[in-house]
């Protein structure tokens, strides 16, 4: 349970209280028995304390993506991201839940270089978020370092398929595992990761029969964005799914149209401002009578 606490007399925010515990490494992993998943875990990205209230209790994990970069920063990949981005942001979603196991992504150049690297900055990003657990990209290569975090107290959710972080050796965004030996590849990479010590795996934008293939193979939860239904669970870009922005990748799906509907709230309050119906009294102090 996060240290991490709201003045609700100085501040917006309204946290829900905290009635229970916390979803758990061992009860996301225990969530997979005989290799099935009765009932599909949920797992939505969140940047932000309010977006975290809002999300908790529907989700059993939230993300900290590394994907803030683009939804919030407007940068053009997620390779820019920084530990600085990753820990603020990570702090504010742990501060606005209570209920979902909240994961933060690990950024770019912060892990590859080795074991040791990686558990210097899985360890701050912990400390500083009171975050549960970080998520890193790769497979059969980020395996003995997944083992060396794993060891050390540090639980890992493991990413396969497309890897967002190496977008300029991938040369695009586009689905993986087209060829049989890319596919043969990534079910490679999902065991390594697993055997390894991850505790679920997210596979992404792959072809649906290897997505299925890698949930038959590993004894852990498989989370897929752009992967099958029969992952066992779900997770998207929070933004995305909402509508908020008007290109979305393939697999998405739209929930809402928040995009347009802000738009026009910005649009009736110009309305009333150039027109002088707002303020009303009912938004203005005035002296008693």
């Amino acid at each position: 349970m996060s240290t991490f606490t709201i003045d609700s007399a100085t501040s917006r925010a309204t946290p829900s209280p905290m009635p229970g515990k916390r979803m758990t490494v061992p009860a996301i992993r225990g969530r997979k028995v005989d290799g099935t998943t009765a009932e599909p875990l949920v797992m939505l990205t969140a940047y932000t304390m309010r977006t975290a209230q809002l999300l908790d209790p529907h989700c059993e994990m939230l993300l900290v993506g590394d994907s803030l970069g683009q939804v919030i920063y407007g940068l053009p990949s997620t390779v820019p991201v920084t530990m600085e981005m990753m820990c603020a942001h990570g702090a504010a979603v742990v501060r606005g839940s209570w209920h979902a196991l909240v994961a933060v992504d690990m950024p770019f150049g912060s892990y590859e270089g080795s074991p040791e690297q990686a558990f210097a900055s899985a360890s701050r990003i912990m400390k500083e978020s009171g975050c549960a657990a970080v998520k890193l990209e790769g497979g059969e290569a980020m395996a003995p370092t997944i083992a060396f975090l794993t060891a050390r107290g540090i639980p890992v959710i493991g990413h396969v398929g497309l890897t967002p972080q190496a977008v300029n050796i991938l040369g695009g965004y586009g689905a993986r595992g087209k060829s049989e030996a890319e596919a043969a590849k990534i079910v490679g990479d999902a065991r390594a990761v697993a055997d390894s010590g991850a505790f679920c795996v997210v596979v992404e934008g792959v072809m649906e029969t290897i997505a299925d293939e890698v949930t038959r193979a590993i004894p852990v939860p498989t989370i897929g964005i752009g992967a099958s239904a029969n992952c066992d669970g779900q997770v998207l870009v929070t933004e995305d799914m909402l509508g908020l922005f008007e290109r979305t990748p393939r697999f998405v799906k739209r929930y809402d149209d928040l995009a347009t509907r802000i738009g026009e709230a910005a649009a009736q309050y110009r309305d009333e401002v150039r027109g002088r119906s707002f303020p009303t009294a009912d938004q203005t102090y005035r002296p008693k009578a």
